[in-house]
């Protein structure tokens, strides 16, 4: 019985999948899906596969070129991506395009220094270029929430140019976080076990002054709106950061979701900014895990308490503004660490589950394809009941693989679409060390 069903899974899925040949219009298909939408969130399967990147770019470049897209979202920390955004718009010299990546210091670098995204950042800048002059250059932000230290010193850094005495007044109140060096988490600790006060009321009150701030700030000669736009939102994550690394030490779900909550608060903000900007409604493309990009009400994570940002988008937005892009892939190489703040090696990824959607896919006639997932109320059916699906993120454990990267989904309420690469590759990263072999991946 259980072999007739998957029998007729795969034969409906032979007939709804869209294959994914090497043209120049292989997404034209996928643009006409997404329609109207202002928020595409395009996911990924690992945060080291270039497959995924290569396809994520090139989605996003017909989406600014065809749709009029303006920006970026990405799932990195806001001052490192604020470098890349200057790059984009013009700054510096444009064969440099190294600079661009000077942000992307902490770990995991190759999540943005790879040699996939580098064509991207480059057409990324010529297009801002091509524009006409009176035209708004198009961005590039981050949702993220890691940066407290590095977040921190940029409020401080504005306020020297612009108010000096409000910059002293900044400083006091982040001295509370002084002593604790570079460790955001030692500070969640320390806090949490009582041995220190928490510093959220000096975090808060520094976003009330430049809020207040604001008109004067942005009206005075030298400095623009989008540079207060930079300082406010610094100052924001300083605040959300605060309450992540205290709520680390209360348990998983309570720090996922305000790290989500955070990146639908920054993607909200940055919306107004650009509809202020381009007056009219704002259109972002976000890049991000999977995991943060499909509704977690229809993955484990949602029964577990668990809010991520593909859900919330959907609710504050709606289905017809929301389009969710999902990727997934059956086996091949991938960049990865054996735990956080190890190096990067090239790793084999195992074949998919049995029982997975990886699996289930790899069966399929065609290897690369496009699976619409919306509005198939057979392909609803037989995907009531959930299955597993692989996720990879910076640490690949193989050895543990299905307690560490699988969980159940219900696909068809978890995204829109899914693109799925049926042997993928490990990006490769700018910086490598001598734990990476390009020959022959562990």
């Amino acid at each position: 019985m259980h072999s007739e069903v998957n029998e007729k899974i795969i034969a409906l899925l032979n007939e709804s999948v869209e294959p994914l040949f090497e043209t120049d219009n292989k997404y034209s298909s996928l643009l006409d899906k997404i329609g109207d939408a202002c928020f595409v969130l395009i996911g990924e399967a690992s945060h080291g596969t270039h497959e995924f990147y290569q396809a994520r770019a090139e989605i996003t470049q017909q989406l600014m070129m065809k749709k009029g897209f303006m920006a970026v979202a990405i799932e990195g920390d806001w001052p490192d991506a604020y470098q890349v955004h200057r790059y984009l718009q013009g700054l510096g010299n444009k064969e440099n395009w190294k600079q661009a990546f000077d942000g992307f210091v902490r770990f995991p670098t190759w999540m943005w220094r790879n040699k996939t995204l580098i064509p991207f950042f480059k057409w990324f800048r010529e297009y801002n270029e091509s524009l006409p002059s009176s035209a708004k250059k198009l961005g590039f932000y981050g949702l993220d929430l890691y940066s407290l230290n590095t977040s921190m010193q940029a409020v401080i850094n504005y306020l020297i140019k612009i108010d000096p005495e409000a910059a002293n007044r900044a400083r006091e109140r982040y001295s509370c976080f002084d002593h604790l060096g570079t460790d955001p988490q030692t500070y969640g600790y320390l806090t949490s076990e009582g041995l220190k006060k928490p510093c959220i009321k000096e975090a808060f009150d520094e976003v009330i002054e430049l809020q207040h701030r604001a008109f004067e700030y942005v009206h005075q000669d030298g400095l623009s709106e989008d540079e207060y736009f930079f300082a406010i939102q610094n100052a924001r994550l300083v605040e959300d950061a605060e309450k992540y690394y205290r709520s680390m030490y209360e348990g998983r779900v309570s720090s996922w979701n305000v790290r989500d909550t955070h990146m639908l608060k920054t993607l909200n903000t940055l919306s107004d900014h650009l509809e202020r900007k381009f007056l009219k409604p704002a259109k972002i493309v976000v890049w991000a895990h999977n995991s943060h990009v499909g509704d977690a009400a229809a993955t484990e994570m949602g029964s577990k308490g668990e809010v991520n940002l593909g859900q919330l988008v959907r609710e504050h937005h709606g289905d017809i503004n929301t389009f969710l892009l999902g990727f997934s892939t059956y086996e091949g190489t991938v960049a990865a660490a054996d735990d956080w703040d190890c190096p990067a090696k090239h790793k084999r990824v195992n074949p998919g589950m049995k029982g997975s959607y990886e699996e289930l896919f790899h069966l399929l006639k065609h290897k690369n394809f496009l699976l619409d997932l919306r509005k198939n109320k057979e392909l609803e059916h037989y995907f009531k009941i959930p299955r597993l699906q692989r996720a990879i993120g910076v640490i690949y454990r193989p050895d543990t693989e299905r307690h560490s990267h699988y969980f159940f989904t219900q696909l068809t309420n978890q995204f829109d679409a899914i693109i799925h690469f049926d042997k993928t590759t490990a990006l490769e990263p700018l910086d490598k060390n001598a734990e990476w072999d390009p020959e022959n991946p562990l």
